[in-house]
């Protein structure tokens, strides 16, 4: 495990190097994360213009999903596709040989593999909103529910980097997933809103299939303290449950691979 921290490590310092040589592009990107979250707010000040509550959510609770939805989106954009980008062209350059070489999980490299940095400004804005949201509910949440509220966000990310896991398995056999990548960050943007916004098919497809609501719904109702136990073991064992399939998934696209110089 210790070995797999300090690549981590390596890797980060390597991209926030190489994000911060241009100090200039690094502080744009910053402002750009403002201007970013306020369109992301937007439909919600629409929505809610002349309305107190959406399917049992009023502004401030909505507000919460949106904080997760922007921390998820950072770690989704700030690690997740930038290192699914790169193992594409890798795969199809014939470069993967040499990550199938080194002494260490290939999934664990091509994981690590490049950070954006600058989408730490996008963390920063979600807990900003999220402290925000809180002011306006009139209460903060108790340590219990932080807690579970963290636990469930780490457990909403696992699941997200689950699903881009399955794509870049299929990479291995069908290396142009261009569309397949827009098609899931479009679903992805789903998770602004909290899912019993959904009804019928829908609110199943976004819970079971493709669980958004895993990813920033129930999140958000566990720092509200709305959600109870047994849904919250629901969401983290579906959540690790998908990470195995993802696992077991990606050790066969890795039996299947054939270099492209082959």
């Amino acid at each position: 495990m210790m070995r797999y921290l300090r690549l981590l490590g390596v890797q980060l310092r390597i991209s926030a190097a190489a994000g911060m040589a241009y100090r200039a592009d690094f502080l744009l990107e910053g402002v750009m994360a403002i201007a970013w979250m306020v369109l992301t707010l937007l439909p919600l000040a629409v929505l809610y213009q002349g309305r107190e509550a959406v399917a049992g959510w009023d502004a401030p609770s909505a507000m919460v999903v949106i904080a997760y939805f922007l921390a998820v989106r950072a770690v989704l954009e700030g690690v997740v596709s930038p290192s699914f980008v790169d193992l594409v062209e890798r795969i199809r350059s014939g470069a993967f040989d040499y990550v199938l070489l080194k002494p260490v999980d290939a999934q664990a490299i091509v994981s690590a593999s490049r950070f954006e940095p600058w989408k730490i400004f996008d963390l920063l804005g979600a807990l900003a909103l999220l402290i925000y949201a809180f002011v306006k509910l009139g209460h903060p949440p108790a340590a219990s529910e932080i807690a579970l509220g963290t636990v469930l966000f780490f457990a909403g990310v696992l699941a997200m980097y689950s699903l881009w896991i399955l794509c870049a398995a299929a990479s291995f056999w069908v290396v142009r997933l261009d569309n397949l990548t827009y098609l899931l960050g479009a679903i992805f943007d789903t998770a602004r809103w909290p899912v019993q916004v959904f009804r019928g098919m829908w609110r199943f497809v976004f819970t079971f299939i493709i669980p958004v609501a895993v990813m920033t719904t129930y999140p958000a109702m566990a720092l509200l303290g709305r959600l109870d136990a047994r849904t919250a073991l629901a969401t983290v064992g579906g959540s690790l449950g998908l990470l195995v399939v993802s696992r077991l998934v990606w050790r066969s696209a890795i039996r299947s691979y054939t270099s492209a110089s082959s």
